[in-house]
């Protein structure tokens, strides 16, 4: 799918798009030494926010507790989209987002139901994303690669777009 980098609108349909058809990112705080950890998003772009469930016992919720700044990395299924969100991370036992997000998935990650008492959600105030939209897919790629060691040029593998969000 080709989105005009330029289009801010367009940008960002695309970036939560993708983050809802990916559903699963690689989320990390700013500024500590902790490795970046998969997580499940739970997107609601009409106020940008991105909640995750999980324990109130891990490193990231300890993180969060008094606030902390945080970034999200998503691929695409088909690897021709990649995004980085910051924003801030906080938690929130939110008893209906809980109910709103609540499924097998979930389920299979507290054995004791939604009335887990380590149950929490963390909650990412997105306020900007950069944003990595490849053209053409692995025949494009090679090609690319290929012209580029030919010519002595660079491949053209697509755009990059930053888009400010809120």
């Amino acid at each position: 799918m080709s989105t005009d980098p330029d289009d801010r609108a367009a940008v960002e349909k695309r970036l939560w798009k993708e983050l809802e058809d990916a559903r699963v990112g690689m989320l990390g705080l700013i500024d500590t030494r902790q490795h970046f950890q998969p997580m499940t998003a739970f997107a609601e772009p009409e106020h940008n926010l991105i909640w995750f469930f999980t324990r109130d016992d891990t490193d990231l919720a300890d993180s969060a507790k008094g606030g902390a700044e945080a970034m999200l990395v998503v691929q695409s299924r088909d690897h021709d989209f990649h995004a980085c969100i910051s924003g801030a991370l906080s938690l929130a036992r939110d008893p209906l987002r809980i109910d709103k997000y609540w499924g097998p998935v979930v389920a299979a990650w507290f054995p004791e139901g939604k009335d887990d008492p380590r149950l929490t959600l963390l909650r990412l105030d997105a306020r900007d994303a950069e944003l990595w939209i490849s053209k053409g897919g692995p025949i494009r790629f090679a090609w690319e690669v290929a012209m580029a060691n030919l010519t002595d040029t660079t491949p053209d593998l697509g755009d990059t777009a930053h888009v400010r969000l809120g």
